[in-house]
């Protein structure tokens, strides 16, 4: 039975990465040629990722959801306000201070780093803390029943409040991690403590199931711009570095092996601190039995082995080729071609982020099919395939990145007020989910190759960076546009049953 679910899991992943690696085929042996060894990299890295995107999948069914699930049963069953604060807070500090996204976002704050003696671990910290303060907010709104549109209103203002203190140059940054720091590792974890927290209140656990990664993506967004405007950050640089041809198998095979062993090591600091706390929440409540115990277990050794596969594929097999191909395409008609590309490209990018696969399977669970998994996916692809375009116009016309996002966001705000508010949260939760792994490892990259042609690496930290903002914003509208829709749609539904009752008591009336 486990191994048919693992089998099922691959071929899923299969479906998702197959197509965004027959996009880069396609432009590689088409209008962007990249170096050969670069191209034997990223034909390896799909095969990772598919791998890795399984078994990563079949980890966190096993391990990561269960857990924390049982949590905030147990958290909540307490009914300590402050023992829910508490561990809520613990809990985003300790899933996000080894978020391998957050790594790479900040190695590229240098800044800031040499103004400390923590370098970049600061800015990781910063953001850490940021998510546990957050987390511990929106596990309290679902303890009091706030409902989740108010607070995302008033944070969202708060935080274009403080850019207006910060350097125009801060603002990407500061926007991709409330996106980067939702990513493989905490998104699973965070859903499922909802879940739990959610399920004792009777008739709320579906509204208030979600919601949870919307306000801990918030939470990075306003702690990195309070940061900028501690440190007085005036301006960034972007060590751009020249990429290093992979000229032999030899190369390849160590590339590989250099990745392997970097992403262990992230992906067992990332875990470890979540395993202890579950080691300790199993002595303090006894929740699982020895048969669950072992389940979990073997969800770690999945989690782990699958992380460790998807990373190394992402950032070693994809990351090169995703620069070469962005320098190619700005070459082109005047860099015109980026849009359609990018937008393509974002269509498919996003069925290849494991987190997207965790949510969509939850929001099809909670809403007991209502809300299918399909029609999940097609929203989230939509988004992000118009975000990408707009990253990509960006590029090209060196608009600031406040420019779109406060209409994006005065938009989406505005929708919550029409929309169901089960779909608000999922949808809040979907902008933090999008922006994962493949965004940071390849479409990052291929918006930094595209903006060092156009426009030199001065503008990479204004133009480029950002990518990862608007991946988290468009979701924001598409899935809130697919509620709204939803809503009309069951309102036909009874309207239309109500007018047959109708009929039917008085054909009987008749009689």
């Amino acid at each position: 039975m486990k191994s048919q679910a693992l089998r099922d899991k691959i071929r899923e992943s299969l479906t998702a990465v197959l197509p965004i690696a027959l996009i880069i085929i396609a432009l590689a042996l088409t209008v962007t040629p990249v170096h050969t060894g670069n191209f034997v990299l990223f034909l390896l890295g799909v095969v990772l990722l598919i791998f890795g995107m399984g078994l990563f999948t079949q980890g966190a069914d096993l391990s990561l959801l269960v857990i924390g699930e049982k949590i905030g049963i147990a958290v909540t069953n307490s009914k300590k306000v402050w023992l829910i604060a508490l561990v809520s807070f613990l809990i985003g500090i300790i899933v996000t201070v080894a978020e391998p996204d957050l790594q790479i976002l900040a190695g590229q704050v240098p800044s800031i780093a040499q103004k400390t003696p923590l370098g970049n671990y600061l800015l990781i910290v910063t953001v850490a803390v940021g998510v546990g303060l957050f987390l511990a907010i929106a596990m309290l709104r679902i303890v009091f029943g706030i409902r989740l549109a108010y607070l995302l209103v008033g944070f969202y203002a708060l935080a274009f409040l403080l850019a207006a203190f910060v350097s125009p140059s801060f603002w990407a940054v500061s926007f991709d991690a409330g996106g980067v720091t939702t990513g493989p590792m905490t998104v699973p974890f965070i859903i499922s403590l909802g879940v739990g927290v959610a399920s004792i209140r009777a008739g709320k656990g579906q509204e208030d199931s979600f919601g949870l990664v919307s306000l801990a993506s918030v939470g990075p967004i306003v702690a990195v711009l309070l940061l900028g405007i501690i440190f007085r950050v005036n301006g960034l640089d972007y060590p751009y570095e020249e990429l290093a041809a992979v000229e032999t198998t030899r190369d390849a095979f160590y590339a590989y092996l250099r990745g392997f062993l970097d992403y262990a090591e992230e992906v067992l600091i990332a875990l470890l601190p979540i395993f202890v706390f579950f080691l300790l929440f199993q002595c303090i409540t006894r929740s699982f039995k020895k048969r669950q115990l072992v389940r979990i277990l073997m969800g770690f050794l999945y989690t782990l082995v699958g992380l460790v596969l998807f990373l190394t594929g992402a950032n070693v097999g994809f990351m090169p080729i995703g620069r070469t191909i962005g320098e190619e395409l700005a070459k082109l008609w005047g860099g015109w071609l980026l849009i359609p590309v990018g937008m393509l490209i974002g269509y498919f990018v996003v069925a290849a982020e494991p987190a997207v696969h965790v949510l969509n399977k939850q929001v099809e669970r909670m809403s007991a099919g209502a809300i299918s998994a399909s029609s999940m996916k097609k929203g989230l692809c939509i988004g992000v395939s118009i975000s990408l375009g707009l990253a990509m116009t960006r590029i090209l016309t060196e608009i600031d990145i406040l420019w779109i996002l406060i209409p994006g966001y005065a938009i989406a705000l505005l929708l919550t007020a029409f929309t169901p508010p089960v779909f608000t949260g999922i949808a809040f939760d979907s902008g933090g989910v999008a922006s994962g792994a493949m965004v940071s490892s390849f479409v990052l990259p291929m918006a930094i190759g595209a903006c060092n042609a156009l426009s030199g690496p001065g503008f990479i930290m204004t133009q480029a960076f950002g990518c990862v903002a608007f991946v988290a914003l468009t979701p924001l509208i598409s899935i809130q546009i697919l509620g709204i829709a939803y809503r009309i749609r069951t309102q036909k539904i009874k309207r239309n049953f109500l007018t047959a009752e109708e009929k039917i008591l008085e054909y009987e009336v008749d009689r």
